[in-house]
């Protein structure tokens, strides 16, 4: 494998530039859960290699990358694979590959174009991709399937879910709930 050691360098590097720009912006407030997660920390790492069984990879990081963070819609890649492994092709009849141009979860769009949400990384789109894997399965036994896979492909077991971070998305998802009640409405089964 090719010498990458001085990845480290650089991420310190970017990791020390940072630091005059933390606390600024705002994080995402509009999940409870998130909105008391400190905005000063920031966290880098690179993962270099070819994959496979994890043994061949080299992982560099800086700042506080070993401290847990919620993925949010990082997941939707994970499901979308998981969706083409399962139906291939056949996803693209109900979730487009073109980008939106709307805010990711805007509902918007659904209307001009009969319940087909534009990309699958749109929250419209990823509660179609979740519709086809779940079809007609035990919400309890996808909802294990994807967290083992996230957990395989990272190689860390450690991957799990935030009990306080779904609560707070549960309590608050009513956009989402909307999204899913309205791709019923053109006759998908969205749950």
């Amino acid at each position: 494998m090719e010498n990458f050691d001085h990845l480290g360098e650089i991420l310190g590097t970017v990791c020390r530039e940072m630091q005059v720009h933390l606390g600024h912006g705002r994080v995402a407030d509009y999940i409870p859960a998130l909105a008391r997660i400190d905005p000063r920390h920031f966290g880098i790492a690179v993962a270099v290699g070819p994959g496979g069984n994890g043994d061949d990879v080299k992982l560099f990081a800086a700042g506080d990358a070993e401290m847990p963070f919620s993925v949010q819609s990082i997941s939707k890649v994970f499901t979308l694979t998981m969706a083409l492994e399962k139906l291939g092709g056949a996803l693209w009849k109900r979730v487009g590959r073109e980008p939106s141009g709307s805010p990711f979860n805007s509902i918007v769009q659904l209307e001009n174009e009969h319940g087909i949400p534009r990309n699958p990384l749109i929250n419209a789109g990823a509660l179609v991709v979740t519709d086809a894997l779940l079809a007609g399965g035990d919400p309890q036994e996808l909802i294990g399937g994807i967290l083992d896979f996230m957990q395989h492909l990272a190689h860390d077991p450690a991957v799990t879910i935030d009990p306080d971070v779904a609560a707070s998305e549960a309590d608050t998802g009513f956009r989402n709930a909307s999204l899913a009640n309205f791709l019923r409405a053109f006759g998908w089964s969205a749950f």
